[in-house]
């Protein structure tokens, strides 16, 4: 098993409903077995770079444990928030 970095990106002005929230903790307790670090949510974020004006702003992370990239992805492909417009970068660290 390998450890993986889910980044997840949402429109920072939209607030989850209630049952968007149920989704999330759905989700997480359906991949429990693969979480590694559970994370945080993130608030206020700034992005910096050629093109700092984008639609959506980092929201959180977490680090998973998969056999290989291809099953993070297929584990990050069940968020709950890329049902309403939100992404998931999903990214193997590299050991320096």
């Amino acid at each position: 098993m390998s450890t993986f970095i889910l980044t997840f990106r949402n429109d920072p002005t939209v607030t989850p409903t209630a049952a968007q929230e149920q989704l999330w903790a759905d989700w997480f307790a359906e991949i429990q077995e693969h979480i590694a670090d559970f994370g945080t949510r993130v608030g206020q974020a700034v992005m910096l770079g050629d093109n700092p004006a984008t639609p959506d702003s980092l929201s959180g992370f977490m680090k998973v444990e998969a056999d290989n990239l291809d099953a993070a992805v297929k584990l990050a492909s069940g968020c709950p928030g890329l049902t309403y417009g939100g992404r998931v970068e999903v990214g193997e660290p590299v050991a320096m």
